[in-house]
């Protein structure tokens, strides 16, 4: 009995620590990195993707979020809403320039300057950080000695911009320059990023403290963050990289919705399209179709403005050029109004997106506008066609018109002309079956004579 007490002590005592074990497992973290990879402009989507990355690696307390980046630049709402997440994440934020032939150019190098750890991949560069305006219309560059030129400020930097480009450029330097303090960067190169747009390679960035290490790819990478100390919102945590499970943080079917709505080409085909869709139905009344698609094309078009850097004074060309083709079609004007309109719709379209790496593509622009060209000549082609044509109705074409009496009357009675039946004045007495021409139209009576002769145009 003593043996078998024993035993079975014994087998509950591995049950439960086969239980612990399972428990401890569970509520045990995985050594796990998200990985998110951004290749193209930073946007709205960008941000998404990254603010999910950040978010689900605390959520799980990840090891670390990789942002492996390939950037020309782009917004700077989408660009400080992505920094004030990498600055309030409880988790380290590595940016890795990769892979090589990639950049982190504009926005791209202020997201590097951010992050807890700055990486690149040989052959890679960042840099040319200067701002872009966008929207709105230009303001005249400040002369030497003008009311708005500070004394002394007559460096090269400084002439041919404007007060604007200024107020941009100083407020990026101290943007940049306060994140190069945060993270221990170079400060000055920072300065010169922003204020000569000045790049560097990767070597180049790792002997002036622009990054902290430079790596091949991403295997590369881990080794050299193992047992690396990182300073999180002020508490030292030291990298763990041996075993990492890395997790792809994957767009889903919103963030790929948004991508292609936001793409400035696909933006530019869904105003047309709702712009039309809108104008057909409005011209014939009851279709429904073109009405509901244009209505959705143009919301959709208009929330993918809101997000780009759109010029004003371009889209206000590109609505100009619009009316004034919609308005050729009713008003005669020799085609002044349609060519006007083409003009202005093009150089409205290409003033549309005011930044340099977001434009609508030069293809696209000339293709509309020579559908548009081709509409408005056939337009006048079809006005140029009715006006030889001879007159098929109205005063002009009844107006020696031969026809017969119907019965007889003198002074009102009927006639027929052309099959019709008409009313007819006659100062002469006329019979039925007699031929009569028609001398004036008097709105819809009919002012005839006893036609004995063959000059009036056969009916």
């Amino acid at each position: 009995m003593r043996y078998n007490h024993l035993f079975t002590r014994l087998v509950c005592g591995l049950a439960l620590v086969m239980m612990l074990q399972s428990a401890w497992a569970v509520d045990t973290p995985a050594n796990k990195a998200y990985l998110v990879e951004i290749d193209g402009t930073i946007g709205p989507v960008s941000q998404e993707l990254i603010m999910r990355g950040i978010d689900d690696a605390e959520a799980e307390a990840a090891t670390m979020v990789i942002l492996q980046m390939n950037t020309p630049g782009g917004l700077d709402y989408s660009m400080r809403k992505i920094i004030q997440g990498i600055l309030d994440a409880h988790v380290p934020v590595v940016t890795f320039i990769s892979p090589q032939g990639s950049r982190a150019a504009s926005a791209g190098t202020y997201i590097l300057y951010a992050s807890h750890i700055a990486a690149m991949a040989p052959a890679t560069n960042l840099g040319a950080a200067t701002p872009v305006q966008i929207g709105g219309p230009p303001t005249p560059p400040l002369q030497p000695g003008s009311p708005g030129q500070p004394q002394g400020d007559d460096d090269n930097s400084s002439m041919g911009k404007t007060s604007m480009d200024k107020k941009m450029i100083n407020d990026a330097a101290a943007y940049i320059k306060g994140l190069a303090k945060l993270r221990g960067r170079n400060e000055a190169w920072a300065d010169l990023a922003v204020r000569e747009a000045a790049s560097l390679t990767a070597e180049e960035a790792l002997e002036k403290n622009v990054i902290d290490l430079v790596a091949d790819d991403l295997s590369a990478l881990l080794l050299q963050l193992d047992a690396r100390e990182v300073n999180v919102k002020g508490r030292t945590v030291t990298l763990d990289t041996k075993g990492l499970v890395i997790e792809r943080i994957i767009p889903d079917w919103r963030s790929s919705l948004l991508a292609i709505i936001t793409n400035p080409n696909i933006a530019f085909i869904l105003m047309l399209v709702g712009i039309y869709g809108l104008i057909l139905e409005f011209s014939n009344p009851g279709i429904i179709l073109p009405g509901v698609v244009g209505t959705i094309c143009l919301l959709m078009a208009l929330y993918a403005f809101q997000v780009l850097p759109i010029n004003y004074a371009g889209l206000a060309l590109l609505g100009v050029g619009l009316a004034f083709i919609i308005a050729e079609m009713f008003v005669t004007s020799g085609g002044i109004l349609g060519l006007g309109g083409v003009a202005a719709f093009t150089v409205g379209s290409i003033m549309l997106f005011d930044d340099k790496y977001i434009a609508v593509s030069i293809p696209l622009i000339g293709g509309t506008a020579l559908v548009a060209g081709g509409f408005m000549l056939w337009i006048l082609k079809k006005f140029a066609s009715l006006r030889h044509r001879q007159v098929v109705s109205g005063a002009e074409y009844m107006i020696g018109r031969n026809g017969t009496v119907i019965e007889d009357f003198t002074g009102r009675g009927r006639v027929e002309v052309d099959g019709e039946s008409w009313i007819a004045d006659s100062d002469e007495p006329l019979t039925a079956g007699q031929k009569i021409r028609v001398e004036a139209m008097d709105k819809l009576v009919l002012k005839v004579k006893s036609n004995n002769d063959t000059r009036g145009r056969e009916s």
